[in-house]
């Protein structure tokens, strides 16, 4: 029997006011991290600057639609449909979008550890609705 799943990306469960689409918890992905984020143009303050020391997670920025940027420790980095960003743990990011909205793809894990979905991207239960 094959096993896959297939979700349409504006039907998922959202997090943050639907910035985040809980992507890898609808596709049931289980050994690494996966949300969609969509921003609207010109979007970004409501986006932490932050990184991943607390949980050792490198991530993988890839654009789906739009353009925008990614600060990563203080250097300016275009994001677009023709390139690709990879992000240490240890180091800061903070993404904005551009004139046109950006639909990002982030992936993320933890070398060397098994991969845990953090329940803030979990799937509500009927309980949590």
């Amino acid at each position: 029997m094959a096993d896959y799943t297939t979700r349409k990306i504006d039907e998922m469960e959202g997090a943050f006011g639907g910035f985040f689409r809980k992507a890898g918890a609808e596709l049931e992905v289980s050994s690494f991290g996966m949300n969609i984020i969509d921003m609207p143009p010109g979007a970004g303050e409501h986006y932490p600057d932050h990184n991943h020391e607390h949980d050792g997670q490198e991530e993988v920025y890839v654009v789906l639609r739009g353009s925008g940027q990614i600060v990563v420790d203080g250097e300016e980095i275009p994001l677009d449909s023709d390139t690709v960003t990879r992000v240490g743990a240890s180091t800061k990011r903070k993404v904005s979008s551009g004139p046109d909205g950006l639909r990002l793809l982030v992936l993320g894990a933890c070398p060397g550890k098994i991969y845990e979905r953090p329940e803030v991207f979990a799937l509500s239960t009927a309980d949590d609705a």
